[in-house]
């Protein structure tokens, strides 16, 4: 990264990286859930470096229960693995456009799913 990048860029992508991952993953750990990983997306805006996009949320990271966190399987997650895992083995989807409709179930669990994070991540209980 240093080559395409530069030396300056590359160690503030790495900081900036570590620094907005760490205190929300250690915010999660202490509400149960473990924040396993989550997507950066970094632009320029007139030379400077900027955070572009969402982070830390259900679509941009994968988001398991702690408690039940067993290394080398499926993890009970609040994320949407749930909705991939759906698509990878009870559709015959090719993985282009456009995706199958979703059933209402799958929806409702998904959102179930979210629902949950939220209130253990915020201890506020939204509705639909």
């Amino acid at each position: 990264m240093v080559g395409i990048v530069g030396a300056e860029l590359a160690a503030w992508l790495r900081d900036t990286s570590l620094t907005r991952y760490l205190q929300p993953a250690e915010h999660a750990r202490s509400r149960g859930i473990l924040l396993a990983d989550t997507k950066f997306e970094f632009g320029l805006i007139d030379g400077s470096p900027v955070l572009i996009d969402e982070a830390c949320t259900p679509d941009s990271s994968r988001f398991w229960s702690a408690d039940e966190y067993q290394p080398g399987q499926a993890q009970h997650s609040y994320d949407k693995q749930f909705v991939r895992d759906y698509l990878e083995t009870l559709t015959n989807w090719g993985k282009t456009a456009p995706a199958p409709a979703l059933p209402p179930d799958v929806i409702a669990k998904t959102q179930a799913k979210y629902f949950e994070a939220i209130e253990r991540l915020t201890g506020e209980k939204l509705k639909a």
